[in-house]
């Protein structure tokens, strides 16, 4: 039976969704391991749709990642199938017929060969997934499924989440109006590489496959990448991204061409906003924080600075007990390997700089501070004074309500 697990604080109300012409997709009940919810999704493209993925760096990668990663070099996808409730991870051989078969039923449904066929499963590891509770209920999801089925979608990919996630964009690609959906599910096991547990997006825009792929590496880096709740990184993240061609924009020269520049702003907006919604979602979350890192000898180095202190327990405690101790922010900083030099380092909450060159700001007032900590949107800046790097990492506080649902995630 699926546990009610209170809503997030922090969660947001689903946008406005439309239609992605060339989609359609929806979700059934096939009691993988809840009861009395949706479970199991489908998507189904229109022929000539292409593809591009990006994945966990797990070295224990479930078999629909693998099974993913094989497909990806055909550059085309006719279907999507996902299931919440198990991984398939570490259950070999069986996890490979599962897949084997979870393809070949979804690919006479679509008419397509299996190669182009997408799969994704988030849930318990370790647990055999019976291949024919999902292939049992493809043909009747699969005859079902509309061009309105994105919420159905977004809902019968959760797990621990608490809300749905998805985003919504629309912009000009060469003279034409083209259109960008996505969702996404995740809200524990949570950080880079990849730093989400599933994300699916859409778009009716005509585009290769390999300018496709260019355009999403480059984005994930820049969002989900850049996010953690707990430092663990999934044996099952990825993030897939479908391109049916149904807008019937110009041709795109590749990736470099200056007509994709508004569609590709677009894609990495669209997979911010879906990256912090995860965020948001951290389980038993509280607070979201922002950590904006500059001065660092470069941007790589930057960004590690900003998540050691995104992955601190201590600062994440810190947050959730609304204690302005910037102490911890040195600490972390300290920590983590990169250059850094405590007598040029300054740290800042809430746009209030506490320490600048390695001393406490003369006449500094907490007041401000403690007051921004109350807030739910918590700001961390931190100047190494040693260069020009600069990132950001997004992260959520740390509290009892973590331990509440992970302490019993497979009861």
């Amino acid at each position: 039976m699926a546990r009610t697990i209170p809503l997030s604080p922090l969660a947001r109300e689903l946008p406005a969704l439309t239609t992605i012409r060339g989609v359609r997709l929806g979700a059934a009940e096939a009691g993988i391991r809840y009861r009395g919810r949706t479970d199991l999704v489908m998507a189904e493209f229109v022929e000539g749709t292409s593809v591009a993925g990006v994945f966990t760096r797990s070295k224990c990668p479930g078999a629909p990642v693998d099974w993913c990663r094989a497909a990806l070099p055909g550059g085309r996808a006719r279907a999507l199938v996902v299931n919440a409730g198990n991984a398939n991870v570490f259950t070999g051989r069986a996890g490979v017929e599962t897949t084997q078969a979870t393809a070949a039923g979804a690919a006479r449904l679509a008419q397509c060969p299996a190669a182009e066929v997408f799969l994704a499963s988030t849930g318990v590891i370790g647990e055999v997934l019976p291949a024919e509770k999902i292939t049992d209920a493809l043909p009747a999801l699969h005859a079902s499924l509309s061009d309105d089925g994105w919420e159905a979608a977004a809902r019968g990919i959760m797990t621990t989440d608490t809300f749905p996630k998805a985003a919504v964009r629309e912009v000009a690609l060469g003279g034409t109006t083209v259109r960008l959906q996505g969702i996404a599910k995740g809200s524990g096991m949570i950080a880079p590489d990849m730093a989400t547990m599933l994300c699916f997006v859409a778009t009716d825009a005509a585009v290769p496959s390999g300018t496709l792929q260019t355009l999403l590496s480059a984005s994930v880096d820049r969002t989900f990448n850049r996010t953690t709740v707990d430092s663990d990184t999934s044996t099952s993240d990825m993030v897939l991204l479908f391109a049916t061609g149904q807008a019937g924009n110009a041709p795109v020269d590749g990736p470099e061409d200056e007509a994709l520049a508004p569609f590709a702003e677009a894609l990495e907006s669209l997979l911010r906003d879906l990256a912090l919604l995860v965020v948001r979602d951290g389980e038993g979350a509280t607070k979201m924080m922002e950590i904006r890192v500059s001065g660092a000898v470069d941007d790589q180095s930057a960004g590690r600075v900003a998540m050691a202190i995104a992955n601190s327990p201590l600062v994440k405690t810190a947050i959730a007990g609304e204690d302005a101790n910037w102490g911890r922010i040195v600490m972390a900083v300290g920590k983590c390997g990169e250059p850094a030099n405590r007598d040029t380092l300054s740290v800042g909450i809430g746009g209030t700089w506490i320490a600048r060159d390695g001393t406490v700001v003369e006449g500094y007032d907490e007041t401000p501070v403690v007051a921004h900590m109350k807030g739910q949107d918590i700001e961390i800046d931190v100047d190494l004074g040693l260069g020009n790097g600069r990132n950001v990492a997004w992260s959520c506080d740390l509290t009892h309500g973590y331990i509440d649902i992970n302490g019993s995630y497979r009861s």
